[in-house]
């Protein structure tokens, strides 16, 4: 008998040896997810310290004039969404010319670059207009509203180039919903004007402004749409933490 209840009490521990409480088991459960999430969160950081550190190696390798230098906030911001786009389809693969102007600086600064990406080269810096109604001297404020003279932040791509009531124009698709996709219905588009000069900002402390377009030296313009006409990047960048937190193309 006591060896029947002894073989009995060794079944018992080896039955049970194998069981693990539903408390144990959910904690396990709950460590594995932990585990993931904290893989997915380390990931994305070690993604984002990449991109920064591709950005600032890239940007570096980029000869600037000593005195007209692109904020680096400017450019990596513009990168983000410049490889977004080509990622989406939007820009084609190869694909190696950025355009960026900064809204954040004055207007009588050359505040417009186009650069080659793969040269690491400037093409042209230059003089940039802003909206009428987006500020005097400076940018302030910022529309996609039909009449409203604002200028758009956000991403555009070039489309076409026409003969317009400015002389030789060309028109951009605006990328961002909200921000700056009804520039197309806007007549917002690159063209040359007189009151984009020295001259003229030597006058009235302040280069003209326009309706609303990016529009340039006339001395510049063609040359400059040439260079960039036919799904190229172009980028308007100002730190409105409001574009820059809603942006589909600034998403990591």
């Amino acid at each position: 008998m006591k060896g029947l209840y002894s073989l009995l009490g060794i079944a018992y521990m080896v039955a049970t040896s194998f069981y693990l409480s539903p408390e144990k088991g959910k904690i396990k459960k709950e460590t594995t997810t932990a585990n993931k999430i904290e893989t997915v969160v380390e990931t994305k950081s070690a993604k984002s310290k990449n991109e920064a550190s591709s950005s600032a190696e890239l940007y570096s390798s980029i000869v600037f004039e000593a005195d007209h230098k692109l904020d680096f906030n400017a450019f990596s911001t513009a990168l983000i969404g410049f490889e977004n786009l080509k990622k989406a389809g939007m820009l084609d693969q190869d694909s190696h010319l950025l355009t960026i102007c900064d809204f954040s600086m004055s207007s009588n600064s050359k505040r417009l670059w186009v650069i080659d990406l793969n040269e690491k080269k400037v093409l042209f810096n230059s003089l940039v207009a802003h909206g009428k109604n987006t500020g005097e001297e400076f940018a302030q404020n910022f529309s996609n509203t039909e009449s409203s003279y604002q200028s758009s932040l956000g991403f555009y791509i070039t489309d076409a180039t026409y003969q317009g009531d400015n002389g030789y124009s060309l028109r951009l698709l605006g990328m961002d919903k909200g921000f700056n996709d009804a520039a197309l219905k806007r007549a917002v588009v690159i063209h040359g004007a007189d009151y984009v000069s020295d001259e003229f900002a030597a006058v009235h402390k302040r280069i003209g402004r326009s309706w609303g377009c990016p529009a340039l030296p006339k001395a510049l313009s063609q040359p400059i749409i040439n260079t960039i006409k036919g799904k190229n990047c172009l980028f308007i960048y100002y730190p409105d933490q409001k574009y820059l937190s809603s942006s589909e193309w600034l998403k990591a």
